[in-house]
C-alpha cells in the first residue's frame, strides 16, 4: 500500500481539479445562523499555541495487523490490548515536556475504541470491552495534560466513501461525534481526517462540513476543530479548519513565513501505528525532534505533535519511553508563544465557484474560469502589455455574502516568491455602477476580508500591477455564519 505522502505526490497534479467539490447552490443565499461561541476563537487558538508540544497516539485495529490502515473485515476481537496502561502514556508525555495528547478514536477502517451505541464495530463487541477513550482522557487529565481526539470521516467498515455517502451514514458520523463530545468531558481539540483529502475524496458537500462544524460548536464551543486538508488548500489560509495542520509524513511542511495558528504532526517511528519490527527499529533522534522541528516551528506559530504508537499490549515500548525522556531533557517549555493576529476561518462553500465569469483579457488557452474553478493549482492571468485588469463574477440574483478572499500563487514557482499585485479592489454592482467593498495595497498569498453582509448580483476584482504579470488562483466569496 502506498504511503499517504506517495499518494499525494502522484495525484495532486492534473487530477487536482477533479478532487475539488462542486456545490449546487440555491438562487438565494439562506440566512446563516452564527456558530455557538463561549471564548473568542482567537483566544482559543492562542491558548493552543501556548501548549507548544503534544503527543499523537495512533492505537487502533491497525496496531494488531502491522498496517497503516486496519483491515475493515477484521473481527472486533482482534483488538485486544492485554496490558493497557494509559497512565504510562501520560507519564511518558510529561517526561518529554508535552502538554497535550490526541488519540485515534476511529481510524479509516472504522473500528471504534470506545463502546459506541451506534451500529459500528467497537470495543463493545470484544471480550474485554475496554473503553480506551475513557482510560486515555482520565489518565491525561489526572496528569494535568489537555485532551484532544482524532476521528476519521472515511469509514471502510460502513462504506463511507466518495460517491457512496447517504443521509443514514451522515447521521452515523453525527451520532458518533456526539457521543465523543458528550461522554468524555471537555475536549480541547478535534483532529478530523479523511475529509476532502486526495486519497479519500469525500467532499465537504457529501458530508456537510457546515452542519457538522456547527453541531460540534454547539456541543463544545471551546473545542478547536481541525481538518487534515493541507494538501488541498493554501498553507496560509484557514479553510475548513480552526488550526492549520501539516502532516510531515505526507510531505507537508510549515512555510517559513507562516503566520496562522497551526500544528505539525510527525512520527517517532517510521509509521503511524506500531509494527512488531519497531521494537528494534530506528526512532527519530532527539536532535531532529528538538532542533529541526519543535524549536523552529514553535517560533512560527506552530505546535508540534509527535506520534508515539503503543504496542499490542497497550503500552509504549522501552525504546520509545527512553527517547521521549531524552527529548524532555533536551527541551523545556518556554511559556507563552508569540501573539498571533486574528484570522478568518472559512466554513461554508464558495459562492463564486462554477459561476459565470469574464475577464478584461486572457491569453490563448487561459480563461477566467481558472480563477473560480475551485482548484488552487490553476490560475488566470491577463494578456501581457497591461498594467491593470479585472475579473467579473455573476453571483446570481441578490446574493448575500460577508467574506471576500483573493488567492495569488505566491511561492508556487521559483520566480513567483512575492506578490505581483500593486493594489486591488473588490467591487459590487449596484444602482448602475460599481462600488468599492474592499481596497488593498499589500496582498499576501491568501488575503481574506470580513465585510458587513452585502447583497449583489455581480462582483468584480480589479487589480493594478507592473511587470511581471500576476496570476489569480481563486476568488472567494462566502456567507459565513457571523453575528
Amino acid at each position: 500500500m502506498p504511503t499517504r505522502r506517495e499518494f499525494c505526490q502522484t495525484t495532486l497534479g492534473a487530477a487536482a481539479a477533479a478532487l475539488v467539490p462542486s456545490f449546487d447552490l440555491p438562487a438565494q443565499s439562506r440566512k446563516m445562523e452564527p456558530y455557538a461561541k463561549d471564548r473568542p476563537l482567537h483566544e482559543l487558538q492562542q491558548a493552543f499555541l501556548d501548549l507548544r508540544f503534544g503527543m499523537f497516539i495512533h492505537f487502533n485495529m491497525a496496531t494488531f495487523q502491522d498496517r497503516e490502515w486496519g483491515d475493515p473485515t477484521s473481527p472486533p476481537d482482534l483488538f485486544n490490548p492485554t496490558h493497557l496502561d494509559t497512565d504510562q502514556w501520560a507519564e511518558a508525555a510529561k517526561s518529554a515536556g508535552m502538554t497535550w495528547g490526541c488519540l485515534t478514536t476511529k481510524h479509516h477502517d472504522g473500528f471504534c475504541i470506545w463502546p459506541t451505541a451506534t451500529r459500528s464495530a467497537s470495543v463493545r463487541h470484544t471480550a474485554h470491552k475496554t473503553d480506551v477513550v475513557r482510560a486515555y482522557v482520565d489518565s491525561f487529565r489526572k496528569h494535568g495534560l489537555k485532551v484532544a481526539l482524532y476521528f476519521s470521516i472515511l469509514d471502510l467498515r460502513e462504506d463511507i466513501r466518495h460517491f457512496d455517502v447517504t443521509p443514514d451514514k451522515i447521521q452515523l458520523i453525527k451520532d458518533q461525534l456526539t457521543e465523543l463530545f458528550t461522554h468524555y468531558g471537555e475536549i480541547d481539540a478535534l483532529i478530523i481526517d479523511g475529509w476532502d483529502a486526495p486519497w479519500s475524496r469525500i467532499t465537504y458537500e457529501e458530508v456537510p462540513f457546515h452542519e457538522i462544524y456547527g453541531m460540534l460548536k454547539k456541543l463544545q464551543p471551546n473545542c478547536l476543530i481541525s481538518d487534515l486538508n493541507a494538501s488541498q488548500y493554501p498553507p496560509s489560509g484557514l479553510y475548513y479548519t480552526d488550526l492549520k495542520a501539516f502532516e510531515q509524513n505526507a510531505g507537508q511542511h510549515l512555510p517559513e513565513e507562516s503566520s496562522v495558528p497551526a500544528f505539525s504532526c510527525v512520527t517517532i517511528t517510521d509509521g503511524w501505528f506500531w509494527r512488531q519490527s519497531d521494537v528494534d527499529g530506528p526512532l527519530k533522534t532527539t536532535k531532529q525532534v528538538v532542533e529541526e522541528w519543535l524549536v523552529p516551528q514553535n517560533a512560527r506559530h506552530c505546535s508540534l505533535i509527535l506520534n508515539a504508537p503503543p504496542t499490542r499490549e497497550g503500552r509504549f515500548a522501552p525504546n520509545v519511553v527512553e527517547r521521549l525522556k531524552e527529548i524532555g531533557q533536551a527541551w523545556k517549555h518556554g511559556g507563552p508563544t508569540a501573539k498571533i493576529r486574528p484570522t478568518t476561518v472559512i466554513t461554508t462553500s464558495n459562492l463564486a465557484t462554477g459561476r459565470p465569469i469574464k475577464a478584461s483579457s486572457s491569453p490563448d488557452t487561459v480563461g477566467p474560469d481558472l480563477a473560480n474553478d475551485g482548484n488552487f493549482n490553476s490560475s488566470w492571468y491577463p494578456d501581457s502589455g497591461r498594467t491593470e485588469a479585472w475579473l467579473e463574477v455573476d453571483l446570481g440574483a441578490n446574493r448575500s455574502f460577508n467574506t471576500l478572499v483573493l488567492v495569488e500563487p505566491v511561492g508556487k514557482w521559483k520566480d513567483y516568491q512575492e506578490s505581483r499585485i500593486k493594489s486591488y479592489r473588490f467591487q459590487a454592482w449596484s444602482g448602475g455602477s460599481w462600488h468599492d467593498l474592499v481596497v488593498g495595497n499589500s496582498p499576501q498569498r491568501v488575503q481574506m476580508h470580513e465585510i458587513p453582509r452585502t447583497k449583489a448580483d455581480r462582483l468584480r476584482l480589479h487589480i493594478e500591477f507592473t511587470d511581471p504579470i500576476p496570476h489569480i488562483s481563486e476568488i472567494g466569496v462566502y456567507d459565513e455564519p457571523r453575528s
